[in-house]
């Protein structure tokens, strides 16, 4: 026979939201901190005095390999513990397109380092500047890329570093969809989605 209590338990388990597991919520808060971090150290880059451009640059670096070694750890752990559902109440293309943005978010938390990664294999002074991260040990470059042809490692310098320029925009931009969406079903709608997520 239920007691008070447990009918009361009951009640709050009924009207609290879903949310995610906590490592799911560990791992989004710190891929995303770390990545409003890269962002500004690398539009800060270039308004800085040279002999801080380049542990600024190293750091950016460093972060940019974390990020993706935790999207890869989050994305794992996607696939193996199922999300927790969207309010009924959502119409369906709200519905599709949160799953959308949350796929290209993925995309983006692995193309994004990917592409910085080649860039930085493409460097022609890649070889006598080893990459730290963080000054701990030596993170390798991709060999294929930086045992190109010079000539041709040059050009894919320029391209990867466009490429890495222009997802980093794209982010900016799906970013700020993800956040707004987040704030239009806190404030208009009345149907939090942040409580999923907060720690």
């Amino acid at each position: 026979m239920n007691t008070r209590a447990d009918s009361l338990t009951d009640a709050t388990d009924a009207i609290r939201p879903p949310r995610y597991t906590r490592t799911a919520i560990t791992l989004h808060w710190l891929i995303a901190l770390l990545m409003i971090v890269n962002v500004v150290l690398g539009l800060s880059a270039d308004s800085l005095p040279d002999d801080w451009v380049r542990p600024v640059i190293d750091t950016h670096k460093s972060i940019g390999i974390t990020v993706l070694g935790l999207a890869l750890l989050r994305m794992l752990w996607r696939v193996s513990h199922k999300p927790p559902p969207l309010p009924r109440e959502f119409p369906s293309w709200e519905k599709i397109a949160a799953h959308l943005a949350h796929f290209a978010l993925y995309l983006l938390m692995i193309a994004l380092p990917l592409s910085g990664w080649l860039h930085d294999s493409a460097w022609k002074d890649a070889a006598t500047h080893p990459m730290q991260w963080f000054g701990l040990f030596q993170w390798p470059r991709i060999g294929y890329v930086m045992h190109l042809d010079p000539t041709l490692k040059e050009t894919l310098h320029d391209r990867f570093g466009a490429l890495h320029t222009w997802l980093g925009y794209a982010l900016y931009a799906l970013l700020a969809m993800h956040i707004g969406g987040a704030l239009k079903h806190e404030w208009l709608d009345r149907r939090s989605v942040f409580k999923r997520m907060t720690p």
